[in-house]
């Protein structure tokens, strides 16, 4: 089994959209280990607040078998692909980490650069994933998320009682 790490995203209907995708997540892939969601202000643009939260999870599918269904996850959830880059979502699924896949790996780069770059990807990582090193920088997680810089970009837990996921 490869350990498969992801980004979730949204900001229109977020509470909904992410409910849906993690059942969708959830049926697909084993062993599924959900971070705090959090919510902070766009980045890019300006719109409605995301929620995010980093997912781990098991699978035996190829990288390309997954890319493939998390599209299809964010499609059946009204993502918009003709949309700018920086601009509202209904979801958006980003693989952060393939086991110990590292460069550009089927057209997708591994570790993801967003990594050390938004707060809202590393400090739910950091949270799964501690002790766990981040290879171009060779510093574990919780170091990252302890360097960096957090006045950059401002997040905040959600509270949600979603025992039926």
């Amino acid at each position: 089994m490869t350990i498969l790490t992801l980004s979730i995203g949204s900001n229109i209907d977020a509470a909904s959209n992410i409910r849906a995708a993690l059942k969708k997540l959830t049926a697909h892939f084993d062993g599924l280990r959900c971070s705090t969601i959090y919510e902070s202000q766009s980045v890019g643009f300006d719109g409605d607040n995301f929620f995010n939260l980093v997912v781990l999870a098991e699978t035996n599918s190829s990288l390309e078998e997954v890319a493939e269904f998390l599209k299809q996850v964010e499609d059946s959830l009204g993502r918009d692909r003709n949309q700018q880059r920086f601009s509202g979502r209904t979801m958006d699924i980003d693989i952060l980490l393939f086991g110990e896949e590292s460069g550009t790996v089927s057209g997708i780069e591994l570790p993801r650069p967003e990594i050390t770059e938004n707060a809202y990807v590393l400090q739910p990582l950091a949270e799964l994933l501690p002790d766990a090193v981040h290879p171009p920088t060779g510093k574990t997680y919780d170091t990252l998320w302890q360097e960096y810089d957090k006045s950059k970009q401002r997040l905040w837990p959600v509270a949600t009682d979603w025992a039926d996921i």
